[in-house]
């Protein structure tokens, strides 16, 4: 049997660990395949050891753009033919790493924001749930801007409640309780109008994957691991 061919993914990890493992597994678990050979060939990098994002963004530092446009180097050198960052909030250094490489690097915001279109295109108010760090950056809200929608994101509160909830995920709290905390930020963005929520940070959907929920929810890991099948195995 001929091997069909795959574009190779460079996969840049470690923002947390976990969250990089469960996109993988949602890779394999997306792709057709009958055999090992019909897999998307990943080149990973799960680097832990990339400085606190919320931190860099805080204080103006350039210790993570520069160590993840390193990463985004050795990546394209290994082979990567794309490449997909597991970390919604380091796409705020998103211009620094594409300047470093030659191959196309896809943004887990601008493929998120899109999925609005595809599950729910008359949907206008956008509820996020993300980092901190990512929601004053305002990365999803522009882009959602850019969509022609508005964004809403929590209060003081519960955008606190939000980052202390994904900070207990990455050290390894999976529990139900983290999962109906995060329900809570949920609804109370629900409440502000959302119609459609974006779960804008891969540790959330280890807990809440708003499968149950009643507004339609765009969990970021999924929606950036099916665009890596597609892009992978359209030759």
């Amino acid at each position: 049997m001929t091997q069909q061919k795959r574009k190779k993914a460079g996969v840049m990890g470690g923002m947390g660990p976990s969250a990089t493992v469960d996109f993988m597994a949602k890779v394999i678990a997306l792709t057709e395949a009958g055999r090992d050979q019909d897999h998307v060939h990943m080149i990973v990098d799960n680097d832990p050891t990339i400085p606190n994002r919320q931190r860099a963004i805080s204080s103006g530092s350039d210790d993570v753009s520069a160590r993840l446009a390193t990463m985004a180097k050795r990546l394209e050198d290994a082979g990567a033919e794309f490449l997909v960052l597991v970390c919604n909030t380091a796409h705020v250094f998103l211009d620094e790493m594409r300047s470093t490489t030659g191959i196309r690097f896809v943004s887990i915001i601008d493929e998120s924001v899109s999925e609005i279109e595809r599950i729910c295109p008359q949907s206008q108010i956008i509820g996020v749930m993300a980092t901190t760090g990512c929601v004053e950056t305002g990365i999803y809200q522009d882009a959602i801007a850019a969509s022609g929608r508005t964004a809403v994101i929590p209060d003081v509160a519960n955008q606190l409640k939000c980052m202390e909830l994904i900070n207990a995920i990455k050290a390894g709290d999976e529990s139900d309780a983290v999962g109906q905390a995060m329900e809570e930020v949920a609804n109370a963005l629900k409440q502000l109008g959302a119609e459609v929520l974006i779960a804008g940070c891969t540790e959330i959907p280890l807990v809440f994957d708003g499968t149950d929920y009643p507004l339609p929810v765009v969990a970021s890991t999924d929606v950036l691991a099916r665009r890596t099948v597609e892009i992978a195995t359209d030759i």
